[in-house]
């Protein structure tokens, strides 16, 4: 047995041995895998093995297509069977919401060129008569998914592996990991059979990896203990059942193919033939997250004990579906633990805090993903990066605010959720509100709807005491936007007050901390008092981070990133600062985050109602263009409150985004409030400026800015120097202008807007995948125009102001051209506007 290798994976499931398989087969020798007990003995073996296409996140939907059409090679390369019956999946819809939800995700899906069929009741019925179809609205046909042998397809991918080189060593435990500086020291316990429990022996070896991969599925809270790091992944409990055989559909069998994987989503089912019976897998409510700190010595490839009290609705209703299931008996029933996490994406990539350690760990679905999961996180550790963006699976989305109970009670959440209407507009409700600005009571009392961000509450919109927020849901225009488009024309036409407290904020200073700041970003550092919109890179090119940079002093820098990413941003800054002290000199980095609360005041009337606070011995100029330039912060007092106010809007108005201490938060907004009474001062949710940031065509983090584009193909290169070096330039600079992102504005449905996953077509030509031209990554309503507007990426021959484009919205293509970017307000007068 090896003891020195390149690659180590902890964790013989379908996830683990994918990514040896994928490690190797991208040009790394010395790869090892270990598993403590045998190959599929953890969620693989009990896994139903269904392969569903359905995924409203861009990056899972190539993971997910990656792992089906992967799968249909494995035989011809390894001559084992993965067990894969290509029969299709058909999800059917009890409601025009749901078809609504399938039109969105079909769009989606165009964007990955995954294909699909639309079927009505009277498609069902004609083609699979033993379905009930008349309290139907329709149904999507995926043809080339269907399901497949959990443990076949893992042994078919540890086969590839060892043919490829790779070391499956199984029954070895991990018990320690250290990092030396340069490689991990990882000790290893040999286990052995003893009275029908997998016990420690006294045989210990060290193996040396440059590189770990935990794939430890249900034991991931044993993983994050031994890392001394949080792993928000932790098993809920899912049953399945087995029937006998059903006599009418073994007659239907003798001369038809298999049936889809047919799943009802307003039932919270799937059903599958199963050798002429079905199985029936319900996401029930209720179902409990176990093994919260670790899994029993005693538990391996057992089962809990099956409560069928608690899916008797979903078996009722299966029966209602399938009538002829009715008199069929129970043949088996599996109920096993299936890891998830709080929002249900896996979590994968580099552990935080953590030197060549990866995590690909919390997969609710990880048949579907493991294929996928270690094509492209191989990518990212030959590479350095994979070629989609895969910050929304990164494991550093969850800060060291995360807790035990958090991720148990999001975890039954999200199990309960599988079939829940997935809406863009969706919050869920568990374990809210936990963080909380000071004022958030304020905000409530004047109508706020929250979401969350980073664990955060943050206002979406504003509406009257006794709203229903999870009413006014819709894929098409909800309840809550009449509310937005209020907010967005006082914003245009007053002012608007933000609570924009998330914001990531960190301050470095020291010696080394413009040399470093220099390298690390992409524009010319401000000077001291200014601002700066710059981008850090990585190794590949494309953009990392954004950061808004105060410079406060020569050596001490504000930086101000997106509130969603404080964790992603510190572990990359600190591990940066790390690497490059010693060339640099020293530096501090503090995390301020929760330290100073941040209003964003913007509109027409922004400095009137500033001017009635402000402290100062010319206070009549003291917001004038002359000593207040845009594009510059200074320290001023708001009465009582100290505010670094800074001349920026995210919004494209005049206005300032004022950080204050947060103990003071209170008394700060109740003088903006009362200030701004008679200036048509509102309160404003994300929502809107969401809809604001597009008409003056300001790029998000996490849409249109991310890891699979450089700022050039954003459209960033006035916030690039190109005549500097910087980590990533030369990267940059290579990949060239593969795609360009613009604004569209689209002539949509009277009832509804673009949400920013749609696909974008040629105008003169029918839509098909020679004539897809791109996708939208942001969409909405721009209150200026009076119509959808979006932004997104297409090729960079048509990124050309006048260009006619299609997007498919609600199953239909609609007008859409691209605008010049910003086409409100072009010449930033607004912003600029002297007082």
């Amino acid at each position: 047995m090896k003891t020195h290798v390149k690659a180590l994976i902890v964790g013989g499931g379908a996830v683990g041995t994918s990514i040896a398989y994928h490690l190797a087969r991208g040009g790394w020798s010395d790869v090892m895998l270990l598993e403590r007990d045998e190959l599929t003995s953890g969620s693989t073996w009990h896994a139903a093995g269904l392969l569903p296409y359905f995924n409203m996140s861009y990056a899972t939907s190539h993971i997910h297509d990656y792992s089906i059409k992967f799968y249909k090679t494995l035989e011809e390369e390894t001559g084992l069977n993965p067990g894969f019956a290509v029969v299709g999946n058909l999800r059917m819809a009890q409601t025009q919401a749901r078809m609504d939800e399938y039109m969105l995700y079909a769009s989606t899906a165009e964007t990955v060129g995954v294909p699909y069929e639309w079927l009505s009741p009277s498609d069902i019925k004609d083609r699979y008569p033993l379905v009930r179809t008349e309290d139907l609205k329709g149904a999507i046909l995926h043809p080339t998914d269907g399901y497949i042998n959990p443990a076949d397809v893992t042994q078919a991918m540890a086969k590839g592996a060892r043919q490829r080189g790779v070391m499956i060593e199984r029954r070895w435990q991990v018990d320690a990991y250290y990092w030396t500086g340069d490689h991990w020291d990882v000790t290893c316990t040999k286990m052995v059979e003893k009275g029908g429990n997998l016990v420690p022996s006294d045989e210990q070896i060290t193996i040396h990896a440059e590189h770990v991969v935990t794939a430890t599925g249900n034991h991931s809270q044993r993983t994050a203990r031994l890392l001394g790091i949080k792993i928000p992944a932790i098993p809920v409990e899912h049953q399945y059942i087995v029937t006998e055989p059903d006599p009418a559909l073994v007659e239907w069998r003798a001369s038809n193919p298999e049936h889809p994987v047919l799943r009802d989503a307003d039932a919270k089912w799937y059903v599958r033939e199963e050798r002429g019976g079905w199985i029936l897998g319900p996401y029930e409510q209720n179902a409990p997250a176990r093994f919260e700190y670790a899994v029993p010595d005693s538990f391996r490839a057992d089962l809990f004990p099956l409560d069928l009290e608690r899916i008797e609705e979903e078996y009722m209703s299966m029966i209602h579906r399938i009538p002829s299931s009715e008199t069929v008996g129970l043949k088996d029933d599996y109920n096993g633990p299936i890891c998830y996490t709080p929002d249900g994406n896996p979590l994968l990539g580099p552990a935080p805090g953590l030197r060549n350690m990866w995590l690909a760990e919390g997969f609710s679905f990880g048949i579907t993903a493991a294929g996928g999961t270690g094509y492209y996180l191989a990518q990212q550790m030959i590479e350095g990066e994979a070629e989609i963006d895969m910050a929304s699976l990164d494991p550093k989305r969850y800060g060291s605010w995360m807790t035990t109970e958090y991720a148990m009670r999001k975890n039954e959440e999200c199990y309960s959720h599988v079939f829940i209407l997935h809406h863009p507009d969706e919050e869920r409700e568990a374990c809210r509100p936990l963080k909380t600005a000071p004022c958030y009571d304020r905000m409530k009392a004047l109508g706020a709807q929250f979401g969350q961000v980073n664990g955060w509450e943050r206002p979406n919109y504003f509406a009257p005491q006794g709203f229903d927020d999870h009413a006014a849901r819709s894929f098409r225009r909800g309840g809550w936007w009449e509310h937005s488009v209020t907010e967005a024309k006082a914003i245009r036409e007053a002012a608007g007050l933000i609570d924009a407290t998330a914001f990531t904020k960190h301050v470095l200073t020291g010696p080394g901390a413009t040399r470093f700041l220099d390298w690390f970003t992409t524009n010319k550092l401000p000077r001291v008092g200014r601002i700066n919109l710059t981008y850090a890179l990585t190794s590949a090119g494309t953009t990392r981070t954004e950061y808004t940079i105060v410079r406060q002093a020569e050596d001490q820098y504000y930086l101000v990133s997106a509130g969603a990413w404080q964790a992603y941003d510190a572990d990359f800054l600190q591990k940066a600062i790390a690497d490059k002290m010693p060339e640099f000199g020293p530096m501090v980095l503090q995390d301020v985050t929760s330290q100073y609360g941040v209003f964003a005041l913007a509109g027409p009337n922004a400095r009137a109602i500033l001017a009635k606070l402000i402290r100062d011995p010319e206070p009549g100029t003291a917001l004038s263009n002359k000593r207040f330039p845009w594009l510059s912060a200074k320290d001023i007092e708001l009465k009582m409150c100290p505010t670094m106010a800074i001349r920026v809007a995210y919004t494209g108005e005049l206005g300032w985004e004022l950080h204050h201490p947060i103990e003071m938060q209170n008394y700060l907004f109740d003088q903006l409030m009362e200030a701004g009474a008679d200036l048509g001062l509102t309160p404003v949710g994300a929502r809107a400026q969401n809809w604001l940031r597009q008409e003056k065509s300001y790029r998000a983090f996490g849409t249109e800015l991310g890891r699979d584009a450089t700022p050039l193909e954003a459209g960033l290169d006035r916030f690039v120097d190109l005549s500097k070096d910087f980590h990533g330039k030369s990267a940059m600079e290579a990949l060239g202008i593969r795609s360009k992102c613009v604004t569209l504005r689209i002539d949509g449905p009277g009832d509804a807007d673009p949400w920013g996953r749609e696909a974008l077509y040629l105008a003169d030509a029918p839509a098909g995948p020679d004539t897809k031209v791109g996708r939208l990554t942001s969409g909405g309503y721009s209150v200026a125009f009076g119509q959808s507007i979006g932004m997104g990426y297409v090729r960079p021959d048509l990124a050309v102001p006048g260009t006619k484009l299609k997007v498919r919205m609600l199953g239909e293509l609609w007008d859409a051209e691209i605008t010049e970017d910003s086409p409100y307000d072009p010449s930033n007068a607004a912003i600029r506007k002297d007082g």
